[in-house]
C-alpha cells in the first residue's frame, strides 16, 4: 500500500464518491470514517442523493477499504460492517469510528480517525495521532477535506486545491 485515503459524511452524494475514486491510485486503501450512505435522513429528492448506486459500486470496489457506520447510516441498508474497528497499516495500529459516541481505546492503539463532525482535524497526544478528514460533501466551515496516511506520516488535504494543510510525522 502506497498511502491510505481517509475519508468521511460522504452521506449519499455520488459525486463525493467519484471524487474519492478517483483520488486513490491502484495500491492505494480506502478508510470511510462513517455516514457513508445517510439511508436514516438522507434526501431522496436531490438527484445527487445516490446510496444505493454506491452500494452497489462498493459491492465490486476494486480497492481494498475500512468502513463503519455513522450516525446517519442505517446497518440494515448494507449488513456486515460495525460502529468500529481496528486494523494495521505502516505498521500503525488503527481505530476507525464515526465519532458520535464515546470511545475508548487503549494505548496501543497508535492512529484514531474519527468523522461525524464535518471539520478536520489532526493532532498529536503523547504518541497517539488523531485525525478526522473532514467532510468533501458539507464541510461545516467551507473547507472540503480529506485524509491521507503514508508510511511516517499523516496529511490533510483541501480538495479544491490540493493544497496540504497540514502534515504530522509519527
Amino acid at each position: 500500500m502506497d498511502k491510505l485515503v481517509v475519508t468521511a459524511d460522504i452521506h449519499g452524494s455520488y459525486s463525493s464518491w467519484l471524487t474519492m475514486k478517483n483520488l486513490l491510485n491502484p495500491s492505494d486503501k480506502l478508510a470511510i470514517a462513517g455516514d457513508l450512505f445517510d439511508t436514516k435522513y438522507g434526501n431522496f429528492s436531490n438527484t445527487d442523493f445516490q446510496p444505493e448506486t454506491i452500494k452497489k459500486e462498493l459491492n465490486t470496489f476494486e480497492y481494498d477499504f475500512y468502513y463503519v457506520y455513522g450516525n446517519c447510516d442505517t446497518p440494515t441498508f448494507s449488513p456486515g460492517f460495525d460502529t468500529s474497528m481496528t486494523f494495521s497499516a505502516f505498521n500503525k495500529k488503527i481505530l476507525l469510528t464515526h465519532g458520535h459516541r464515546p470511545c475508548t481505546y487503549s494505548k496501543n492503539i497508535d492512529i484514531i480517525i474519527q468523522g461525524h463532525t464535518h471539520l478536520c482535524s489532526l493532532e498529536k497526544k503523547g504518541a497517539q495521532l488523531f485525525m478526522n478528514p473532514g467532510s468533501i460533501t458539507y464541510p461545516r466551515n467551507g473547507i472540503y477535506t480529506y485524509g491521507v496516511i503514508e508510511e511516517g506520516s499523516a496529511s490533510l488535504i483541501e480538495l479544491k486545491t490540493g493544497e496540504i494543510l497540514i502534515t504530522i510525522d509519527y
